[in-house]
């Protein structure tokens, strides 16, 4: 190697910039930070397996009262409770009391479309690869 020559890791570029316009672009459509910050809270929630089993029940289920949720998840219900206090207040769950129960739904459309989304990405390709780049879970493996 010459002097003059730079090292350059396996996943970094050998030159600046390939496609500025496409760079530009990225740019231009780039989420506000508090936006994006959002969006991962929203991310974050899915990253508890409570959170997520709860989440997917009342997917399937529409609404569920606590001991409900808790009976059909195998979670112990001061968790739950503590779990739908979270996701009450990051606006993905809403409640309806009838007497001394609260029933619990998914908030709105969007939050069923991102779990029914985030299913069918995970059914779609059981073996773990999808066109031989591992997922996350393999990765994390």
């Amino acid at each position: 190697m010459r002097s003059d020559e730079k090292v350059v890791g396996l996943d970094g570029c050998s030159i600046q910039c390939l496609h500025p316009e496409k760079i530009q672009l990225v740019l231009d459509a780039a989420l506000p930070a508090d936006d994006l910050a959002r969006a991962a809270s929203m991310f974050k929630l899915l990253g508890d397996l409570t959170r997520s089993r709860l989440l997917f029940a009342l997917l399937e289920a529409g609404e569920l009262c606590v001991c409900d949720l808790a009976a059909a998840t195998g979670t112990q219900e001061a968790t739950v409770s503590q779990s739908l206090r979270m996701l009450r207040a990051s606006g993905v769950v809403t409640g309806r009391r009838q007497g001394r129960l609260v029933f619990y739904r998914l908030a709105d459309a969007h939050v069923r479309m991102l779990l029914d989304l985030t299913r069918e990405h995970i059914a779609h390709d059981a073996t773990g690869v999808t066109d031989g780049v591992a997922t996350a879970t393999e990765v994390i493996r």
